[in-house]
């Protein structure tokens, strides 16, 4: 019997992978208003038509990178979206500027793209995406 394909999961890796499996209503994932606070380099919110309001940072946001590479990299290593990679420890470490997306533009009608300030592009943040990784206090309760 072969062993491929099977991997050990945690309890919080279970739960987000049951609650990316299951399909929100059209209402959920369907904003009703998007406020990008680009000026302000603060983040970004979202009102959705169901009434339930999410809001990110920047820096959050930026380590929920929903790319291939930026997933694939937080999943080999066991980071939740909006974790970011821990810095490994020097006498002097390097500054590094805040995440901040230099432009923002909407893909279709369904997702908004981010061209941040470190280079990286290539993450499309679809309304599911993001509805699915809200940070209020009503989703952070339901995923524990």
């Amino acid at each position: 019997m072969s062993h491929e394909g099977i991997r050990i999961v945690t309890a919080e890796e279970a739960a987000r992978a049951e609650k990316a499996d299951v399909k929100l209503p059209v209402e959920a994932v369907a904003p009703a208003k998007v406020r990008v606070k680009l000026t302000e380099g603060t983040g970004m919110e979202i009102d959705w038509r169901d009434g339930h309001k999410s809001s990110w940072t920047f820096t959050w946001l930026r380590h929920a990178c929903p790319c291939a590479t930026c997933h694939e990299d937080r999943q080999a290593a066991g980071r939740a979206p909006g974790i970011p990679k821990p810095k490994p420890a020097t006498a002097l470490p390097m500054y590094e500027a805040p995440p901040k997306p230099n432009e923002v533009t909407p893909v279709g009608k369904y997702a908004l793209k981010f061209k941040w300030n470190d280079g990286h592009e290539s993450g499309i943040y679809s309304w599911d995406y993001l509805r699915r990784v809200c940070r209020c206090e009503d989703c952070t309760k339901a995923t524990v």
